[in-house]
C-alpha cells in the first residue's frame, strides 16, 4: 500500500467526523457523541500517521529513527479502547457502570501506551523502516516485546468486539442490528490483521521470512477493519437522525391541513413567532402547533359537543379504533365549527361568548389524526355538508 491508499480512508473518516462535530459542540457532555468523535480521531489519526510518507516525514521532524513506530502503536491501542469504550457507552446501562467500565478500559489502554513507550526506549531500533518495523526488529530485545505487546492488545480489543457486537446483534433489529455485524465484519478483519502480523514475527522467530504477511496483506485488513468499525458505529446513529427529521417532517405536512383550515379563523393582526426558513423541522412542528392550538381558541364557540358525539357513534360504527374516533369526531367538530364561522363574519357568536376555554377546547387531542380526518374522513364531510345545510337553513 502507498501513501494514497492510507490517505483517502483519513479523508474519508475525517469527513464523517465533521458530521458529528456540530452535534458534539451542541451537547458536548453527552458521552456517547464525545466516544463517536473519539473514534473517528482516532481511526483517521491510525490511517494518517501509519501511511509510508508520514512515517519518513515524522522520524525526520524528531530526529529519531523509528519514533512513528510507537506513535502508530499508541495510536491504533487507542483507538482498539475507543471502539470498547463507544460500544459500553452504546450499550447503556446504570451511568455509573457504565462510567466505570469505560474507565477500566481507558486505564488498561493507557498502559499499555505507557509501555509501548517505554519498551521503544529500552529497545535500539537505529535503521530506519518504514513498512517493516515489526518484522525486521522481531529479534531485538524491547523491541520485540513492544510489537508483541501492541499487536496482543490489539487482537484482544478485536476478539472482544466480535463477541460483544455479534451477541447484542441477535437481540436487536433494523438499523442497529446492521450497524453491529458491520462492526463484527470489521472486527474480524482488525483479528485477521493482527494474526497475520504474529505470523509474520513467529516466522521470522523460526529464521523464515513470510515478511509479505506483515508488509502486503496485513495493511489492507486494517483499513478494512477501521473502516468498517467505523461504519458500523456512526451508521446507526446517521440512520437513526435522518429517521427522526423525516418523522418529523412528515408530521409537519400531516399537521398542514388543520393548520391552513385553522389559520383563516385568526384576526388579522394576531401577535404570532416568525421562524426563518432554514429553521429546523422540529421548530416547524412546534410553530404549527401553536398556530392550530390559537386557531382552536378562536373557534371555540362555534363548537357543538352534541355534533361531536354524534360523529364520535359514527366514527364507530364504521369501525375506527378509540383513537382514530376520537380524532374523526374531534375534525368533524372542526369542520362544522368552519363552516359556522364562516356564516358569522362579524363575529357576533365570539363577541357574544363568555369565554374562549370551553373543556372541549381545552382537552389534548391528536392534532395529526386530527389534521387528516379533516381531508378524508367520510364522517367529517358529512358533518361540513350537514354544517352548511343547517346555514343555508338558517339564512
Amino acid at each position: 500500500m502507498d501513501g494514497q491508499d492510507y490517505y483517502i480512508p483519513a479523508v474519508a473518516l475525517g469527513f464523517a467526523l465533521v458530521f458529528k462535530l456540530p452535534g458534539l459542540l451542541r451537547d458536548w457532555r453527552d458521552p456517547l457523541l464525545r466516544s463517536v468523535c473519539a473514534l473517528l480521531v482516532l481511526a483517521a489519526s491510525t490511517f494518517f500517521f501509519a501511511a509510508p510518507p508520514t512515517i519518513a516525514e515524522v522520524n525526520e521532524i524528531t530526529g529519531i529513527s523509528n519514533f512513528s513506530g510507537p506513535l502508530v502503536y499508541c495510536i491504533l491501542s487507542a483507538f482498539s479502547a475507543s471502539c470498547l469504550v463507544l460500544l459500553v457507552n452504546w450499550r447503556g446501562g446504570p451511568p455509573e457502570e457504565t462510567r466505570q467500565v469505560s474507565r477500566r478500559w481507558m486505564t488498561a489502554y493507557g498502559l499499555v501506551d505507557v509501555a509501548l513507550i517505554l519498551l521503544f526506549v529500552l529497545g535500539e531500533a537505529p535503521v530506519e523502516r518504514l513498512r517493516d518495523l515489526d518484522t525486521y526488529y522481531a529479534n531485538t530485545p524491547y523491541i520485540r516485546e513492544m510489537v508483541v505487546l501492541y499487536l496482543t492488545a490489539h487482537i484482544i480489543a478485536a476478539i472482544g468486539m466480535t463477541v460483544l457486537c455479534w451477541r447484542w446483534s441477535r437481540q436487536v433489529h433494523g438499523w442497529l442490528r446492521t450497524g453491529l455485524l458491520s462492526i463484527v465484519i470489521g472486527s474480524l478483519f482488525n483479528v485477521s490483521y493482527g494474526f497475520s502480523k504474529f505470523t509474520a514475527v513467529f516466522a521470522r522467530w523460526a529464521g523464515q521470512d513470510w515478511d509479505a504477511l506483515s508488509t502486503l496483506l496485513a495493511p489492507p485488513l486494517a483499513s478494512l477493519g477501521a473502516l468498517f468499525c467505523a461504519v458500523g458505529f456512526i451508521l446507526p446513529l446517521i440512520a437513526q437522525r435522518l429517521s427522526d427529521d423525516w418523522h418529523t417532517w412528515a408530521t409537519y405536512r400531516q399537521l398542514g391541513t388543520l393548520w391552513r383550515e385553522l389559520r383563516t379563523v385568526v384576526p388579522d393582526g394576531t401577535p404570532s413567532v416568525r421562524i426563518s426558513w432554514w429553521s429546523a423541522a422540529d421548530l416547524r412542528v412546534t410553530q404549527r402547533e401553536s398556530d392550530i392550538h390559537d386557531g382552536m381558541l378562536h373557534l371555540d364557540p362555534y363548537f357543538d359537543p352534541a355534533l361531536r358525539a354524534i360523529a364520535h357513534q359514527a366514527a364507530v360504527d364504521a369501525g375506527s379504533d378509540t383513537q382514530q374516533a376520537q380524532a374523526i369526531a374531534d375534525a368533524a367538530m372542526v369542520a362544522a365549527a368552519l363552516k359556522a364561522r364562516t356564516a358569522d363574519p362579524e363575529g357576533k357568536v365570539i363577541s357574544s361568548a363568555e369565554a374562549y376555554t370551553s373543556k372541549a377546547a381545552e382537552r389534548p387531542r391528536d392534532l395529526v389524526r386530527m389534521s387528516l380526518a379533516l381531508r378524508h374522513s367520510p364522517v367529517v364531510e358529512a358533518a361540513r355538508r350537514h354544517a352548511a345545510r343547517s346555514e343555508s337553513g338558517s339564512l
